[in-house]
């Protein structure tokens, strides 16, 4: 199979790496900081580059802490659905919420931060967890003649996996990069993700596929 080189109407979208999903964090990835090399040697190869970040208000609705009785991983019904529970993680200003240190993405042009209307989670890069809220994300791409999206980062089967049906659904080409992600894996999600991405025409791909420098 002939390597492939990202055209100039392709985007990289790196999503979440941020301290919170990495080792040590509040909301720690297993092996998530395993993804920063990955990353950086992609990068230089995309002339178009967009970060996501994390940035829950203190006290965010997706907080188990917020919801009595209620652990970690557990699910409360809220006005848009059911809706994963998570410990506090990557609050507005703090170094869970940080960027990782160690990723270098010297193109990029776009940080999307999500989460950060309160009572709304926010997986997807293009749209929040009621399914109306726009980031315009999706406008900026078009408007930047994007026709082909590459998914990367934490978690595979979250906000990767939502960013990538999206995508699809907005009408580009989609990759998800194995190998640059890492995932949650709760309760058969990680497979319940790829089936359901694949069945919607995203391809499943490897950073091997592609022509580095």
């Amino acid at each position: 199979m002939s390597l492939i080189t990202p055209a100039p109407d392709a985007a990289l979208i790196v999503v979440d790496v941020q301290n919170g999903f990495c080792d040590g964090g509040n909301l720690a990835v297993a092996g998530g900081a395993q993804v920063v090399p990955i990353i950086n040697r992609m990068a230089p190869e995309f002339a178009n580059i967009v970060i996501t970040q994390d940035w829950h208000p203190a006290g965010h609705s997706s907080f188990a802490s917020v919801h009595a009785g209620k652990a970690p991983f557990e699910t409360a019904e809220m006005f848009y659905g059911t809706q994963v529970l998570w410990p506090d993680h990557c609050v507005q200003g703090t170094h869970d919420a940080a960027l990782h240190a160690d990723l270098h993405l010297p193109t990029a042009q776009l940080i999307i931060r999500k989460g950060f209307h309160a009572g709304i989670d926010s997986y997807s890069a293009f749209m929040e967890a009621d399914r109306k809220t726009q980031t315009g994300l999706e406008a900026y791409l078009k408007q930047r003649g994007i026709r082909r999206v590459y998914v990367v980062g934490l978690a595979t089967d979250f906000c990767v996996a939502w960013t990538a049906l999206d995508a699809c659904a907005a009408g580009f080409e989609t990759s998800v990069i194995e190998d640059a992600c890492r995932a949650i894996n709760m309760n058969g999600s990680l497979a319940a993700a790829w089936s359901q991405m694949q069945a919607q025409g995203v391809v499943r791909s490897q950073s091997s596929d592609l022509r580095l420098s």
